[in-house]
């Protein structure tokens, strides 16, 4: 008995010395796991991260945060999507008809058929179709739709008329007087039974509560979310979106641009919160790349494929302009929107007019900018005044000087804020679509642009831009440079959240 008392008396002592022992090194154990954490986490941003601005800044919050640092590049820096996005998309591309770029693709010389003073933009044409690998395709009609007062009519009128199917695409779908007009007349071509897809992005579907996609699917319509976020196994998606707004019918008639399905949009409904936008009706076979554009898309969120005649018909000329889809996205499309616009800059010979809601260029573009500008090219920045995202707001007005210093000019759109996105170059070639001028669009959303060349549509488009100019607040130099000090600094600080504004 003795010696068991002994003994376990011993037992217990070494049982104490063991839980002073781990007492001791624990907080040793657990700072070592935080640095290797941090290691690791700092080794992946070195190792992956393409743009220097964003890798300086993340191995900085690492380091100032070893735990919290790491745990938010986990799920907001890491790009997941590429590997899958690139599988995927080599299912769907096989059951595409290339027999369409043969019909329409554009005869001979490219220089040959632009007018003699803008013959420079074939230089333009060879570098993006170097950049997207597809070709430019003729016999295209685009008519621009201002604000939802115009678009929504058209769109709906559209749907209605459909004979065989509707993709449409989206960011923000609300749940509210517009987004039920379109939920009716996508429950009625359903009931009649023309195969209706629907992809709303997770994050834009949750602009108004409850989320419209209940309402749809009630409705018989297929819906799909993508990159759902809710469930902690996809959070690793969180901040990669879908910005795209597509709307297919039957194949052959589409709508582009930046605007969303939304009341804000409806300018004659007087919202409580009126916004400017734009978007485009198109007919021709450029509508084919908005619809492979889509079936990529719905494939990669349901693992349904489209295609036959009811998706993909035979196309026909429609109009004079020649034009090309583009899409971006942080897998192996990344940076193409930034490359187009990069190569525009370096062809333009006369004139750039920029319209954006977002304008954070990173730099490259400022200094593609500024080199146009300081090689003759006149360049007009149409923004909005106030911005309805005031750490943006802030921080584009932290960078303006950069380009105004070398000569281009910077106008100031009065409210309602204006969301309309807009490039033009030399009265001939436009680039329409969802993309802003901002690092999330060149390097994390997933966006559509259509690049055009046309000076009908230009000139159509320029008279536009004209339109807003007279209203506009010519920004200066001075006024830049004039801010009072807290402004400034409160611009400065803003603008080192660029990389993830």
């Amino acid at each position: 008995m003795i010696f068991k008392t002994r003994a376990y008396l011993s037992l217990l002592k070494n049982h104490l010395t063991m839980i002073e022992l781990l007492q001791r090194l624990w907080p040793h154990f657990t700072a070592g796991a935080v640095l290797l954490i941090a290691l690791l986490a700092a080794g992946h941003v070195v190792l992956y991260k393409r743009d220097s601005r964003s890798a300086v800044a993340w191995v900085g919050i690492i380091w100032l945060f070893p735990l919290g640092g790491a745990l938010l590049y986990l799920v907001f820096g890491i790009n997941r999507i590429k590997r899958k996005a690139s599988s995927l998309r080599s299912k769907t591309t096989q059951f595409y008809n290339d027999s369409i770029y043969k019909q329409f693709c554009i005869p001979g010389n490219f220089e040959d058929i632009l007018s003699s003073d803008v013959t420079h933009l074939s230089m333009l044409n060879n570098i993006v179709s170097n950049i997207t690998q597809h070709r430019l395709l003729c016999g295209n009609e685009i008519v621009p739709l201002i604000n939802g007062d115009k678009a929504y009519p058209e769109m709906i009128n559209a749907i209605n008329s459909a004979k065989n199917s509707v993709s449409l695409a989206t960011f923000i779908f609300d749940n509210d007087s517009v987004g039920d007009l379109f939920a009716e007349a996508l429950k009625e071509v359903v009931r009649r039974g023309i195969e209706v897809r629907v992809l709303i992005d997770h994050v834009g579907s949750r602009y108004s509560f409850p989320s419209i996609a209940r309402k749809l699917k009630r409705s018989g319509i297929t819906v799909g979310r993508f990159m759902p976020t809710s469930v902690p196994w996809r959070t690793k998606y969180m901040n990669l979106r879908t910005h795209r707004k597509i709307l297919v019918i039957d194949g052959r008639l589409g709508f582009t641009g930046g605007m969303n399905i939304r009341e804000e949009c409806m300018l004659e409904k007087k919202p409580s919160y009126p916004v400017q936008d734009l978007h485009f009706r198109i007919k021709g076979p450029v509508v084919r790349h908005l619809q492979e554009t889509f079936a990529e898309d719905w494939f990669f969120t349901n693992s349904e494929i489209l295609k036959g005649p009811k998706w993909f018909p035979e196309l026909m000329r429609e109009g004079s302009v020649i034009a090309r889809g583009i899409t971006d996205g942080p897998d192996e499309d990344i940076e193409k929107t930034l490359n187009v616009i990069l190569g525009a800059l370096s062809c333009a010979r006369k004139s750039v007019r920029i319209m954006t809601p977002y304008f954070l260029p990173q730099s490259a573009l400022i200094s593609a900018l500024s080199i146009a500008s300081l090689r003759g090219v006149s360049i007009d920045i149409l923004l909005p005044e106030i911005n309805n995202l005031l750490l943006v707001g802030w921080a584009t007005n932290a960078q303006l000087w950069q380009i105004l210093e070398k000569g281009c000019r910077v106008y100031l759109t009065p409210p309602p804020f204006d969301h309309s996105k807009l490039m033009l170059v030399d009265e001939m070639w436009s680039l329409i679509g969802s993309a802003n001028w901002d690092p999330r669009s060149v390097r994390l959303n997933f966006e559509f642009n259509v690049e055009c060349y046309s000076q009908e549509l230009s000139r159509e488009l320029n008279s536009l831009f004209e339109k807003k100019l007279k209203n506009a607040k010519n920004l200066s130099l001075e006024d830049v440079d004039g801010r009072p000090l807290p402004i400034k600094i409160r611009d400065g600080v803003a603008r080192l959240f660029t990389p993830y504004l």
